[in-house]
């Protein structure tokens, strides 16, 4: 019987592998927007091109996603997992020695490329080696291990910058990379056959013009000119980007995405629910730590601080939920998660004038706990409503919205704080309440559509195609 199949040790080193790489990008991620106002002054640059620290990141994860299912027919497991580690480790040296700016970039985007090609290799890995029965604990499994990293990460760049400085942020990841390659080498096996399938240059031409014109253009938002070139100009190109991808991946033999997938409204249903929890997680996770520093007056470090209980709590509830799932179906979870998610959000909103630590800390904590039971439990069932042929597919969509929906929560968030600072030329406490206020309704209502979705969409224990 399935239920009595065990997780062999190898596959359980396979995905702790492959999840540390993923850990370690979001940790580095998070602690560095830490590091921004020391590294604006070490090398004299102004906030729009610091934030580049991220965005490149962001902006080359995204492009390497899509063509994660592709990379894994053509090339081996364990060969991706060698590449994209050493490929990260390379990244964090040439950032732990950078004398410029620019270099400190080169080190990002070459991180970037690493995390894109292991990010989906942990999931991919756990559909095509885990029993069925146990393959939602396993999702929350490799939830956790990337949901601890945002959870501490604030609070490591916080007292690594306070003690030793910004530069041992990358050394302190070195050991832990090194540990992730040896573990990866030993447990990674090989259980899929191999065939030399094309990526088409044209067709990720498209999706680079698609990512690059999206993200650069949300991330000027706060500019306030929308028909400006830098805003609706570059998110123009980027429409017209993807156009020209989706017009190409359907002429190719081997499409980089299954686009053909979004035609069953269960699946399209679910990516943009996945969409929206990734939009209100890094709407969040921008809100709180702006809002503990610029209106209640704490440091960096006390903000990350406060923010730590609620995102171990996440991390912890991620492998919770996917016993749930796996023993009562993904309906139960994911609609109580969402419902509660709705509820913190809008427990932000109403108070979002007079929002002290305890309250921060006990409904930050029912959020993320609601949060960490529905992610990885949304991609399970994302999946499970298709057949199983198409599960690297439909993984690497659902990694490529997960960078692209963290990008524009962020972007859209910190816009609407910008624009009331603006409008009050001021960043104080008053003007940063009210946008934190503007922002979370806008937090409310995406959690409203979510909720609907789950309702409509998360499927019962029956209804799934891939079992």
């Amino acid at each position: 019987m399935d239920n009595q199949q065990k997780i062999s040790g190898k596959v359980m080193a396979a995905v702790f592998a492959t999840g540390i790489m993923s850990f370690c990008g979001v940790l580095v991620e998070t602690a560095m927007n830490i590091t921004f106002p020391t590294l604006m002054q070490e090398f004299n640059i102004p906030t729009n091109l610091v934030q580049w620290m991220t965005t490149i990141y962001l902006l080359v994860v995204s492009i390497i996603v899509p063509i994660s299912a592709l990379l894994k027919r053509r090339y081996r497991t364990k060969s991706l997992f060698i590449v994209a580690n050493l490929l990260f480790i390379l990244g964090v040296v040439i950032d732990a020695f950078s004398p410029i700016f620019p270099l400190l970039l080169v080190g990002r985007a070459i991180q970037g490329i690493g995390t894109g090609i292991a990010l989906p290799l942990m999931f991919n890995i756990i559909l095509e080696q885990v029993p069925t029965s146990k393959v939602g604990f396993m999702m929350g499994i490799g939830a956790m291990i990337t949901g601890i990293a945002p959870a501490i990460g604030p609070t490591f760049g916080g007292v690594i910058v306070n003690t030793l400085g910004w530069r041992w942020i990358f050394a302190f990841l070195l050991p832990i990379l090194l540990f992730s390659l040896l573990l990866g080498i030993w447990g990674i096996q090989q259980k899929s056959a191999i065939s030399k399938v094309h990526i088409d240059i044209l067709a990720m031409l498209g999706i680079t013009i698609f990512f690059s014109g999206l993200i650069y253009g949300f991330s000027n938002l706060s500019s306030g000119h929308f028909l400006s070139l830098s805003v609706g100009g570059a998110i123009l190109i980027g429409l017209l980007g993807f156009v020209w991808f989706s017009y190409r991946n359907h002429q190719i033999a081997t499409p980089i995405l299954a686009l053909h997938l979004f035609r069953n409204s269960n699946f399209a249903g679910h990516i943009l629910a996945f969409f929206l929890i990734q939009f209100l997680s890094l709407g969040n996770a921008f809100l709180l730590p702006n809002y503990i520093q610029l209106v209640n007056g704490n440091s960096a470090m006390v903000a990350g601080l406060i923010v730590l209980p609620a995102g171990v709590i996440g991390a912890i509830m991620s492998p919770i939920g996917g016993k749930i799932l796996d023993a009562a179906g993904a309906r139960k979870p994911l609609i109580t998660g969402t419902s509660l998610m709705l509820l913190a959000n809008l427990l932000m909103a109403v108070n979002a004038m007079h929002l002290n630590t305890v309250y921060i800390i006990l409904v930050y904590a029912v959020y993320m706990g609601a949060m960490g039971m529905t992610m990885g439990n949304t991609m399970t069932d994302t999946l499970s409503v298709i057949d199983k042929k198409d599960s690297p597919q439909g993984n690497a969509i659902l990694n490529t919205v997960q960078q692209f929906a963290g990008a524009v929560g962020t972007s859209i968030t910190s816009a609407i704080v910008a624009f009331s600072q603006q409008a009050q030329h001021s960043k104080g406490a008053l003007p940063t309440a009210l946008g934190t206020r503007n922002a979370y309704w806008i937090l409310v209502v995406a959690a409203i559509v979510l909720l609907f979705l789950m309702i409509k969409y998360a499927s019962h224990p029956k209804n799934q195609v891939n079992e």
